[in-house]
């Protein structure tokens, strides 16, 4: 598990090796002028999702997220953040533009105002990313979509940890759901997590020789799950930071 403490500062340029996964977190709470370079940067259909937000909050945070996902991948591939171009799975997940597959892959998870973003080579990725909250009707919500051995693991923690083990669960379901690129198509009742704060992490599914899991910390409240192919590989964590504003007018 990574905690909050070895979320180290960036390295300029990062550089990824075949072994290595690096996750980054990221403040959402920019200031108006990132965001309006942050928008310059994106693409006409990811203008026009962050147009469909009803909130101004929730919009300023898509933008916020696509914009540190650009810079970050621009630093890695070596390209200007505006030209990059995604394509899309079948059930959305975004991968780089590249004939036939872009070595450079990520994944994005973002949750009241904190950001995780991953990078690795050639292999899949998926990353969560949700705030812990106290009032969240857990035991409902695991007694729908949790296998049963979750749902007795979740049933026999304290209530001090209740929560926790909730989110624990989730985001390491969505990892792992958001790595195999399927979505819904993959009921969440068909593997098996472990739950229990402070205890190793586990998955169990019928493909899981091809998939590790690991736990984050992203913040004291928060949850976060990170899930790969293979066995071997390393995490780097790293605090993504805006760049001077001469350096970034510069780069937009």
């Amino acid at each position: 598990m990574f905690d909050a403490d070895e979320w180290g500062p960036q390295s300029e340029p990062p550089t990824l090796l075949a072994d290595q996964i690096h996750v980054w977190r990221a403040d959402l709470n920019c200031d108006p002028e990132l965001l309006r370079r942050f928008e310059f940067t994106l693409a006409p259909d990811e203008k026009a999702r962050a147009d469909r937000f009803h909130f101004p909050r929730d919009r300023n945070a898509f933008v916020a997220t696509r914009g540190v996902l650009r810079d970050l991948l621009a630093k890695y591939v070596s390209r200007n953040p505006a030209e990059l171009m995604f394509d899309y799975g079948a059930r959305g997940k975004p991968s780089l533009r590249g004939a036939p597959k872009h070595p450079v892959q990520f994944n994005v998870s973002r949750s009241y105002g904190l950001a995780l973003l991953a990078f690795t080579l050639e292999r899949s990725v998926g990353v969560d990313i949700e705030l812990i909250r106290p009032d969240f009707g857990g035991i409902e919500i695991a007694e729908r979509y949790f296998s049963p051995p979750e749902i007795r693991e979740l049933k026999s923690l304290p209530s001090a940890l209740s929560s926790e083990g909730f989110f624990l669960c989730w985001t390491r379901k969505e990892a792992y759901v958001k790595a195999r690129g399927e979505g819904l198509q993959i009921p969440l009742d068909s593997f098996q997590i472990t739950l229990t704060p402070g205890k190793p992490e586990r998955l169990e599914s019928a493909d899981s020789s091809r998939w590790s899991l690991r736990s984050l910390t992203p913040g004291p409240r928060y949850a976060g799950a990170l899930v790969a192919e293979g066995k071997n590989w390393r995490v780097h964590c790293r605090q993504w930071k805006p760049e001077q504003s001469s350096d970034s007018a510069r780069k937009f």
